[in-house]
């Protein structure tokens, strides 16, 4: 059997077009912790291990359009989809409609964008992770 790899954390980045607007959004609006500030780049804490990076779109000298793609989706597991539903409503983003019960995936969910459109689902599991 071949070595197994050991990994310690997940992250993942994408590009935005305002910094700043992304740092409010990500830490004022939803809450996460700002971990590592690197200039271009911020690497927020979403639980242990897992991580969120918005980079500064053109931070790398490419200024490459960005892609807005929604197969693409950020998803932050809660106990409290409601608590995260009403503080979006009281910083005025634009959530896509009340937490809803998901019958197929077993979750209760609802969808807010980003300020660059990206999309960000909170979901509760039925029957939690292990």
């Amino acid at each position: 059997m071949p070595d197994t790899p050991t990994y310690t954390s997940c992250l993942t980045f994408r590009p935005v077009t305002d910094l700043a607007a992304s740092r409010d959004f990500y830490e004022r609006d939803l809450g996460l912790r700002v971990v590592r500030d690197q200039g271009a780049c911020l690497i927020f804490e979403v639980a242990p291990g897992a991580h969120l990076g918005v980079c500064q779109a053109g931070y790398d000298g490419r200024n490459e359009p960005l892609l807005r793609d929604d197969r693409w989706i950020t998803t932050l597991v809660t106990d409290d989809v409601e608590g995260v539903h009403a503080r979006l409503l009281r910083v005025g983003a634009e959530v896509d409609g009340p937490p809803r019960h998901n019958e197929r995936f077993a979750i209760t969910q609802f969808f807010v964008r980003d300020p660059d459109g990206y999309r960000v689902e909170v979901q509760r599991f039925d029957d939690p992770l292990p």
